[in-house]
């Protein structure tokens, strides 16, 4: 089942798949189409963003900036449900790498293979799954991907496929079933501000 849901992620297409939490949506992060239908499969106003999963930490340090704060922390905490915001990592043509300014459009214009969906305001939203198959769709991929309760938007999150398919219907194009999941909290998301760790949500 990873297998086909690889092959149908590298096509642009959008799986719904089992995390740490509840059924989420996953796309390629690098694919401005594939996030796009994500949007349109949830429902969800364009000018928000979507946080990410990756298959290691450092997948993770590739597309975003981690400070030594952030780092330390995500050492202890990741593979789990906890989200870091971080400043987006771009290509600035040169050997070195810089966070990008809030008013450029990063997925737009090529500085950083992440696609608008995914980056807001400069920064991304991430975390390294602690469950198995969430991470191997990441790593099998070779990039990060978009990660969102597979529901439409305002509605509750989903634990069994059943759920989801009365939700979403026929609109994603693969349905990883892995039976009912625990019912479990969303992931904490924390960001740094001025070498502390804020807490953005619970």
């Amino acid at each position: 089942m990873i297998k086909a849901a690889v092959e149908i992620l590298k096509a642009g297409g959008v799986v719904v798949f089992p995390t740490e939490t509840a059924y989420g949506l996953a796309a390629d992060a690098t694919n401005e189409r594939a996030v796009r239908r994500v949007f349109a499969i949830k429902g969800r106003e364009l000018g928000k963003s979507f946080p990410m999963i990756a298959a290691s930490v450092a997948m993770v340090e590739k597309y975003a900036i981690l400070s030594p704060v952030l780092r330390k922390l995500v050492k202890k905490q990741w593979p789990g449900p906890l989200t870091v915001v971080a400043s987006v990592r771009v290509d600035t043509n040169t050997s070195t790498s810089v966070s990008v300014s809030a008013s450029r459009s990063v997925g737009a214009n090529g500085h950083s293979p992440l696609r608008t969906g995914v980056v807001r305001g400069g920064t991304v939203a991430v975390r390294v799954s602690s469950h198995p198959i969430a991470r191997e769709l990441s790593r099998r991929l070779g990039r990060p991907i978009v990660s969102t309760s597979a529901n439409l938007s305002g509605q509750p999150a989903c634990y069994s496929i059943r759920a989801v398919k009365k939700q979403l219907g026929d609109k994603p194009d693969f349905y990883l079933d892995t039976g009912r999941l625990p019912k479990r909290k969303p992931s904490k998301i924390v960001m740094e501000q001025d070498g502390k760790i804020v807490v953005l949500r619970a």
